[in-house]
């Protein structure tokens, strides 16, 4: 396969935006926790699902200067995230592009081969396609964890006229919780995402950029590739 378009442009501006938009939502955030830093109600025992209950965040993570600064911020970035998200889930959908990213139902099976190969369990590459077993989990968990940081921020934002969504989370103090605890999942997995790009597939840069890819020399499975090891390109057939 010759260098072609890995991703469409449409995915790789959805990609870029959600990235700055996550990132300064993530560090606005955390002003407005800091203004009352504890998930338990006022006169309530400390929350026991946040060992930390009163301490603030570091301020050099936070955006936003004091806590109304922090929530335009936050809202502003929250509008653009989702306007973001159905942009890209309408070109998933339309395009059929979505069986790249949620794993089949018996994927389990590619996923625990990708991570023998990762442990030096195996010494091949599995056979994928455009995405691993592991990174389709991992893509789609992102979507549902995603889903739950916006529901659940609407519910915080609104929590008398949509007590019902609330109430579904358990009440204010634990909605705000599932916030906050999303947010972290999240930034687990994109920390992961990045930690694999730069160690398995720095090429994977470049296709989220300009979209070129050369399979059959930069793919993982081209170059048998597990975290910093055989990172060149896979040398080209005479």
């Amino acid at each position: 396969m010759s260098n072609s378009r890995r991703h469409h442009p449409i995915a790789r501006i959805t990609h870029w935006v959600s990235a700055i938009a996550l990132s300064v939502m993530a560090a606005s955030g955390m002003r407005i926790f800091n203004a009352a830093p504890f998930f338990a109600l006022k006169g309530d025992a400390p929350f026991a699902w946040w060992p930390w209950e009163g301490t603030p965040i570091p301020a050099v993570l936070t955006l936003g200067g004091w806590l109304g600064g922090a929530r335009h911020w936050h809202f502003a970035m929250m509008w653009l995230l989702v306007a973001n998200a159905l942009v890209y889930l309408v070109h998933l959908f339309r395009h059929g592009r979505w069986r790249t990213i949620v794993p089949r139902v018996n994927a389990w099976r590619d996923a625990i081969e990708m991570a023998r190969f990762y442990l030096y369990v195996r010494k091949d590459h599995p056979v994928q396609g455009k995405h691993n077993a592991l990174q389709q989990y991992a893509y789609t968990s992102m979507l549902l964890i995603g889903a739950v940081m916006v529901t659940s921020g609407v519910a915080i934002w609104k929590p008398v006229s949509l007590s019902w969504l609330t109430n579904l989370y358990g009440g204010y103090a634990l909605a705000r919780w599932w916030h906050f605890a999303a947010m972290l999942a999240l930034g687990l997995l994109v920390l992961v995402h990045v930690i694999m790009v730069f160690t398995v597939d720095p090429y994977a840069l470049r296709a989220m950029t300009t979209g070129g890819y050369d399979e059959d020399r930069w793919s993982p499975e081209a170059r048998n590739a597990r975290p910093l090891s055989n990172l060149l390109p896979r040398s080209k057939k005479p």
